[in-house]
């Protein structure tokens, strides 16, 4: 898909089905990795059709299923790896993880756990700013791409189409996940489109309108 001057592919990358996007300046090839959950060989050779180069990668968490595909990418392309402070912790858990989910452990990539609330990624002429959205876990982010026709926000497991993220698993919390979605997400211009960690898009307004865990005020 072709939004404004930014090339986007999402797929599913990895064994639970974790939307991997791949943001890519046509001018510059070079690509923001949003959540590369595994299938690293799939998100090589989508890069390496677009003669595309990796500048960041960048998760919305640091659950297991996020970061499958983290070190090898990182090892390919030289890229630095990024994630919120807060969430450091769950990077350290990945052993604990691996057992609770059954998911191969994978490789440790050389984490900066810079992304802080509203700083901007930028690769060539794109630029992503960081929304911190806790709630799923402590370290959750979203991130907002402004581009010519209208907004995507790349919001990991904090919003789905009509549901939320779980708060069930380590730091999560249901109070924070539900203020996160209103208070930020929320306040979005309602045309923007909403690319979930797992399954479908949708849209800010139509999740304000219909989702039934978290309505607008």
């Amino acid at each position: 898909m072709i939004q404004g001057l930014v090339l986007i592919e999402t797929f599913q990358a990895g064994p639970l089905g974790c939307n991997c996007s791949l943001l890519i300046d046509p001018a510059t090839k070079q690509a923001i990795v949003v959540d590369p959950g595994g299938d690293v060989d799939v998100i090589q050779g989508r890069l390496e059709r677009h003669g595309a180069t990796i500048a960041a990668i960048v998760h919305t968490h640091t659950h297991i299923d996020h970061v499958g595909a983290t070190a090898p990418l990182q090892r390919w392309s030289g890229a630095p790896a990024r994630i919120h402070e807060a969430d450091r912790f769950l990077y350290q858990m990945l052993p604990v993880q691996s057992a609770l989910v059954g998911c191969a452990l994978p490789q440790k990539a050389e984490i900066d756990g810079d992304l802080r609330d509203d700083i901007t990624v930028r690769a060539g002429g794109l630029d992503l700013q960081v929304l911190h959205t806790p709630g799923h876990t402590p370290g959750s982010v979203c991130f907002v791409l402004r581009a010519a026709e209208r907004s995507i926000v790349f919001a990991g497991d904090t919003l789905f189409r009509r549901s939320i993220g779980r708060t069930d698993l380590w730091g999560g919390d249901s109070d924070l996940i539900q203020r996160s979605i209103r208070d930020r997400l929320y306040a979005l211009d309602e045309d923007t489109q909403v690319v979930t960690g797992h399954g479908p898009a949708t849209t800010i307004g139509e999740e304000r309108r219909q989702n039934p865990f978290v309505r607008a005020r």
